[in-house]
């Protein structure tokens, strides 16, 4: 049997590569060039990349470089190198969104917010990574890092790919279900999903606009939570009460039964090591079933990219994934009152949800009953994100370790909706308790 090769390299933190930059420890040239040269050495294997702009990377390195001596920072994120999934608009560039139907799209004419928002704050935007089409369920070729026979999740499968190989300290992802989360977890990074909708998703191809929302990867927890921090809109809660113990549910629910001994091994590890740094965590059933909310989330998906992608059934079968054709077939029989009537149970759950919470800081939850499946034609399994998703607070993938083969297991820490920046806080402290998340 042939040895599994691992491509896994740290760029190094984005907390460390800024704060390196802002006292003229390392310059904005070196860390594109580090980038640069570690995507010519991997990608070949790995395939994260639809794209990488190195001229006008290093252009605008050298130009940060000259800021920087001058004491003049752009933003937090001066001079750290991001790759931006392929459904976002990047000015001069085409966004293909990894379809047949868009091969000749024309360069966009504008960026995307996120984008903006991450030049805004300093960022270098290096290149756009692979993603499956239209953020959907279709394959893209990118590979996980750990194992490159096995899939980095989607449908950032590019974004978490191109952060777990070290060829790029960040990246902008979208998560419509789990597109966000899963990726982080099965790349053994971490990963901030803002509050469903909270962010503004002007410039990004859309799959089912009630769940899609931008979000960021980072190495590690504090990196995520640093990179949101960077470019949240200053709307939210704000961040008080910071003092002291958390308080973190471990929720249990019948729908955890389908997952590996070594799932929920980790996330009693992690709950005890959480205890054990003064934390106090508590268990609680679920108020309802997280299965039945599973289900309602991926309905109400269906339905609303079927009106978004009415149009790619008039192009020939060949020119159309089939997993994404068949679900614009499948939502266009969803009724209006069907999905009106879901939409409902949804609030309900979800009001239900935060009041069994209160009072509550986090939830530890598996982001997957396995880690990240062999095989490259299916994505995997979406079931334990998206209810959180549907939820609609703000969610933290956390490292927590690994299991058979070697391949990473990941937790999520989920939020209230709108205590974004509460959760940007505290995230990263209960994240020190877990050596995987520092």
């Amino acid at each position: 049997m042939a040895e599994q090769v691992s491509y896994v390299a740290s760029p190094g933190r984005v907390v460390d590569i800024a704060a390196d930059i802002r006292v003229g420890i390392r310059s904005p040239t070196d860390v594109v060039q580090a980038c640069l040269d570690r995507i010519a050495d991997v990608d070949d294997q790995v395939q994260a990349w639809v794209s990488v702009d190195s001229a006008g990377a290093l252009a605008t390195a050298a130009e940060m470089n000259r800021e920087a001596n001058d004491g003049m920072l752009r933003g937090p994120l001066h001079g750290v190198p991001f790759a931006i999934k392929d459904i976002c608009d990047v000015a001069g560039w085409p966004t293909r969104c990894n379809s047949r139907t868009r091969a000749d799209a024309p360069p966009a004419t504008a960026d995307a917010e996120i984008v903006s928002a991450l030049r805004a704050a300093g960022a270098i935007i290096l290149g756009k990574t692979h993603t499956t089409e239209f953020a959907y369920y279709d394959p893209s070729p990118a590979r996980n890092p750990h194992n490159i026979k096995h899939t980095p999740g989607g449908s950032s499968s590019g974004s978490g790919a191109a952060v777990g190989a070290g060829m790029v300290p960040a990246a902008i992802g979208t998560q419509t279900v789990a597109s966000v989360n899963r990726p982080a977890a099965y790349c053994g990074i971490s990963a901030f999903k803002p509050s469903t909708r909270s962010m503004p998703t002007y410039g990004i191809a859309p799959l089912a606009p009630v769940y899609d929302t931008p979000g960021v990867y980072g190495r590690s927890v504090a990196d995520a939570c640093y990179i949101y921090d960077a470019v949240r809109p200053p709307h939210g809660r704000p961040d008080d009460g910071l003092g002291g113990e958390l308080r973190v549910v471990v929720m249990n629910d019948p729908f955890l039964g389908e997952a590996e001994a070594e799932i929920i091994a980790t996330r009693d590890n992690v709950a005890a090591r959480l205890r054990d740094a003064g934390h106090e965590v508590v268990e609680m059933d679920a108020p309802f079933s997280i299965e039945a909310l599973n289900e309602l989330q991926g309905h109400t998906t269906v339905y609303e990219l079927a009106r978004v992608h009415a149009g790619l059934l008039e192009f020939p079968e060949d020119q159309v994934g089939a997993v994404l054709r068949q679900a614009v077939i499948d939502g266009n029989e969803i009724d209006d009152e069907v999905y009106q009537a879901e939409r409902r149970q949804i609030d309900a759950m979800r009001m239900t949800m935060l009041d069994a919470l209160r009072p509550a800081d986090l939830v530890l939850w598996p982001a997957a009953p396995a880690t990240a499946p062999a095989g490259l034609k299916w994505t995997g399994d979406r079931r334990y994100i998206a209810p959180w998703t549907a939820i609609g607070g703000p969610v933290v993938s956390m490292p927590s370790g690994s299991g058979a083969g070697e391949m990473p297991i990941g937790m999520l820490l989920a939020g209230v909706p709108g205590y974004d920046r509460y959760v940007s806080r505290v995230a990263p402290r209960l994240a020190e308790a877990v050596p995987a998340a520092a």
